[in-house]
């Protein structure tokens, strides 16, 4: 699978046509929002009212630029829907300061599945790298599937600037999105999947008000990127797994969709 410590993996089996799973804690339904914008900017006003020293000022026009380019959080299906009885021991979830990337993914897997079948397929993907591998967890924080349906992957909480195990030498600092599927060249890639890509990036990086089609420096961690440990790589804010690694992750199709996929989560966050 499109990992970052293995080679691409064999193809999945047919699955049965419907997975029934448990349902999910109240408190860990991820439908939420951020913040209207009106209260946000209601609150910004009524600051700047009080007092209007410089320092304050600032602090306003800033206060406005942070929330200026958020998108907002899209609907996602709970890792405890595809985990089921498949969790593994974990150890402790490791963290970064910040989101500042989004690496996108294939998943080497059939493309002509049902829908109703991806959270067996995810959890099947689970079991190859948290079970054969002997991962601490699935490497992806976030999966999509062909018909835009968004899944939370690895554990931490999808808001929340979790390492994965998806692009070797940058897992930190940056989120995984796998696309369900092999999108090598000529296959087609659906609307609704390159949709829910978008939603997801413009989202975890308007946390930081970054424009997805932005550069962004990150640091290697690994001298088996493409970048020796220590150095310094630059990347567009939404990039394939093949710019940081010696692989054809996420597949020739996917990557000649990035371009459009930066244009749209640019656009979710209110830019031009």
């Amino acid at each position: 699978m499109c990992a970052h410590r293995s080679p691409l993996t064999a193809r999945i089996p047919r699955l049965p046509r419907v997975l029934r799973t448990r349902t999910a804690r109240p408190a860990r339904v991820v439908l939420a929002c951020v913040p209207g914008l009106a209260a946000v900017a209601a609150l910004v006003l009524c600051a700047v009212g009080v007092d209007r020293t410089p320092g304050d000022a600032e602090r306003a026009v800033a206060a406005r630029a942070s929330v200026g380019h958020r998108a907002p959080k899209p609907p996602m299906v709970p890792r405890e829907r595809w985990l089921g009885d498949a969790a593994s021991t974990q150890p402790p979830i490791r963290y970064a300061d910040r989101v500042s990337a989004v690496f996108v993914h294939h998943t080497d897997s059939p493309n002509g599945y049902d829908c109703a079948d991806a959270p067996r397929i995810i959890q099947y993907l689970y079991t190859g790298q948290a079970g054969v591998r002997h991962w601490d967890d699935i490497g992806y924080n976030f999966l999509v599937d062909r018909c835009g349906t968004i899944y939370e992957g690895r554990a931490g909480g999808p808001e929340r600037a979790v390492v994965g195990a998806h692009t070797q030498g940058f897992n930190v600092g940056t989120t995984g999105i796998a696309a369900l599927g092999t999108f090598t060249a000529g296959v087609p890639v659906p609307r609704a999947m390159t949709d829910a890509i978008a939603a997801v990036a413009a989202w975890k990086l308007g946390l930081k008000g970054i424009d997805p089609r932005a550069p962004v420096r990150l640091v290697s961690t690994n001298s088996l990127s493409k970048y020796p440990a220590g150095s310094r790589g630059t990347f567009t804010a939404v990039s394939g797994h093949t710019d940081g690694y010696w692989t054809a992750c996420p597949g020739a199709a996917l990557m000649a969709r990035l371009p459009g996929i930066r244009q749209q989560a640019a656009r979710l966050q209110g830019r031009r």
